[in-house]
């Protein structure tokens, strides 16, 4: 399949403090891939390389096979982009501000726009000043659908929005990238609404990619292992092992005959949990 993102060996610092080093992936044309980390590891900034505001120490990005530092207008009408939820004029209402971004974009989708706004209740009339976050949001998204990109770039998509337009979100990006084999890189805090949106998921550590999998995977392979038992130090194949109330517990991929041969010396009985997407990323990332 075509790979629609391609990073290679991009190596970052703010000043002395490292990103990522050696950082490698891709996203295939008609996935949803899902990039999940802790504050502070990197996520608007490979957003921001991507689309070619920053430029990295080391390393390439692509888009469409097109380099970041090189993106042509054609290119750049094909992608999609919302960082951190925000919309700018705000002195135009949302009528006036649908006509203005139309200009830019070959494909422009005018009923799209409209048809999200009236399911979310915007008014074409009101002044974009006048809106709560959520409401600027809405917009921002709508605006987004009308270009029709190939690919989408949201960062943190979900900002601002309560559950019920969350949820009703999550099933209209859904059905929009499955209906025209579109390409979605998102970010977003809430991990719930991750789970029943992404397809593939990297988890990034602090400098690099802790895991690149499908979410299929990682919720059927990944569980939570409790047993009662004094310290177990370091087992190989098991994360994040210690002390949660009055048992212990840790995770893995492994098998449960795997993990039990592994505790064997551990005191007790082993029992096993299936795991959300965000307890899950606790799990391979610790709580703190």
């Amino acid at each position: 399949m075509e790979n629609i993102i391609q990073c290679e060996h991009v190596t970052h610092y703010y000043g002395d403090r490292l990103i990522y080093e050696d950082l490698n992936f891709e996203v295939q044309r008609g996935k949803i891939l899902g990039l999940l980390g802790k504050n502070g590891t990197g996520k608007t900034t490979i957003i921001n390389i991507l689309n070619g505001y920053l430029k990295p120490r080391a390393g390439v990005c692509r888009l469409f096979g097109e380099e970041m530092s090189r993106l042509s207008p054609a290119t750049k009408a094909r992608v999609g982009l919302l960082l951190e939820g925000h919309v700018q004029h705000t002195y135009f209402n949302a009528e006036q501000i649908e006509r203005f971004y139309s200009r830019f974009f070959p494909h422009w989708r005018r009923d799209a726009y409209h048809a999200l706004l009236e399911k979310l209740h915007v008014a074409p009339t009101q002044k974009i000043s006048t809106m709560s976050c959520g409401q600027r949001s809405q917009v921002a998204l709508g605006l987004l659908f009308a270009q029709d990109p190939e690919l989408l770039v949201l960062d943190d998509f979900s900002m601002g929005l309560d559950p019920g337009y969350r949820r009703l979100f999550v099933e209209y990006l859904k059905e929009y990238a499955a209906a025209g084999q579109k390409t979605v890189f998102l970010t977003s805090h809430i991990i719930q609404d991750m789970e029943m949106l992404i397809d593939d998921c990297i988890i990034l550590d602090y400098g690099r990619i802790l895991l690149h999998e499908p979410t299929r995977h990682i919720l059927d392979h990944f569980r939570r292992y409790r047993f009662p038992s004094p310290a177990i130090g370091e087992v190989e194949g098991m994360w994040h092992a210690g002390p949660a109330g009055d048992h212990w517990e840790a995770y893995s991929f492994l098998p449960e005959e795997e993990v039990a041969r592994r505790l064997a010396h551990a005191a007790g009985e082993l029992t096993s949990e299936r795991l959300s997407l965000e307890d899950a990323f606790i799990g391979l990332t610790g709580k703190y």
